[in-house]
């Protein structure tokens, strides 16, 4: 019996609608669900990003095979996605054409890198390279 990995990660924030747009423009994730209280995005193919409006899934959410329990979530999170070391750079011109700016950046003992940013709710986000950690 065993973990195969990670399937969801979620944020919870203020303006739903900004989040989105800011997710929207940076990333181009694809969205596969949406409505008033949260958003579903596709990453790469394999993960799933949720978006929820603060406050908004504090109560029991009925859904046609069962009930997800209630959940919230305050201050600043942080989430890292992973990037091909050889667009890195990409990244970084992105950034900076979309006037986000990058809070930090760290070169890992295990020769991987990360470019720390923040998106409009204050959530402390990462671009990080192979070589952060002994599995990726």
């Amino acid at each position: 019996m065993q973990v195969t990995g990670i399937l969801e990660t979620a944020l919870h924030v203020e303006n739903l609608e900004r989040a989105i747009a800011f997710y929207l423009r940076l990333f181009g994730f694809a969205v596969m669900a949406r409505d008033q209280r949260f958003c579903a995005f596709n990453v790469a193919g394999r993960d799933v990003l949720l978006l929820f409006k603060r406050g908004e899934s504090t109560r029991p959410m009925p859904v046609p095979g069962g009930i997800i329990p209630p959940h919230d979530g305050q201050g600043r999170m942080h989430i890292a996605f992973s990037i091909p070391s050889a667009e890195l750079a990409d990244w970084e011109r992105r950034l900076a054409d979309q006037q986000i700016p990058v809070e930090s950046t760290v070169d890992w003992p295990g020769g991987g890198k990360s470019v720390y940013f923040r998106d409009p709710d204050q959530h402390l986000l990462e671009l990080a390279t192979p070589g952060i950690w002994p599995n990726y």
